[in-house]
């Protein structure tokens, strides 16, 4: 997704508690970058912030990490999640359970690792790429699938949503190659029986144009 330049967004990122400016740091020690150790969950595309931010708020036994590559949509995440805390009461401060990360998803194993043990991946909507040079850039490519195994535990659950077709069927063919079992699939999101849903501002966008969503749990195979 496009963006416009804000020039506001690295001073008040550079300022803020829950953005990490050094993310290398923390390879294979995510654990310590949070005030309480918890299973840890990740977000790549985290766009606007609006799932980090609800996530967090509903899950305080959680610890995720939203990841964009984008500084200026970190800027707008960041002002985002901390609205969805004051409209709970909440101040900047109690914010302790998610960070804002910048970062390239094409070297993503360089900071995060087996180590960290992560618990469970959200792709909300990301970019669908649909020229064919181009799909080597989805974030369930194929070649992503396998370096998400890398720091994902065995039973970790990839949770991926998007309101395009093609990007969808082809991504379940590229979570077949890779060796995923797909748990649950619904091409209507909206219409299935998913009760935990997190609305992100693309879902709401994409509703309002009448289009569904669909959405899949996948796993690794459980080797025999």
């Amino acid at each position: 997704m496009r963006i416009r330049k804000k020039k506001w967004a690295e001073p008040e990122l550079a300022v803020c508690d829950f953005y990490v400016k050094e993310p290398e740091q923390f390879a294979g020690k995510w654990k310590t970058a949070f005030k309480k150790e918890q299973p840890l969950i990740l977000e790549i595309g985290c766009g606007k912030g609006g799932f980090a931010g609800q996530f967090a708020l509903q899950n305080p036994d959680k610890n995720i990490i939203a990841l964009d590559i984008k500084v200026d949509m970190l800027g707008v995440g960041r002002r985002t999640i901390v609205k969805l805390f004051e409209e709970q009461g909440k101040t900047q401060d109690e914010i302790d359970n998610l960070l804002l990360v910048k970062y390239n998803v094409e070297q993503l194993d360089k900071i995060i690792t087996a180590e960290d043990k992560i618990e469970r991946l959200y792709i909300n909507f990301c970019n669908p790429w649909p020229r064919l040079k181009h799909k080597k850039r989805r974030l369930t490519y194929y070649k992503k699938l396998e370096m998400y195994k890398t720091f994902l535990r065995p039973e970790a659950e990839i949770r991926f949503k998007t309101d395009d077709d093609e990007l969808f069927e082809e991504s379940l063919e590229y979570f077949a190659q890779t060796g995923y079992e797909i748990l649950y699939l619904t091409r209507d999101l909206h219409n299935s029986d998913v009760k935990d849903n997190i609305m992100t501002e693309h879902e709401r966008m994409f509703m309002d144009e009448g289009k569904t969503i669909k959405f899949l749990i996948a796993r690794q195979k459980s080797a025999e």
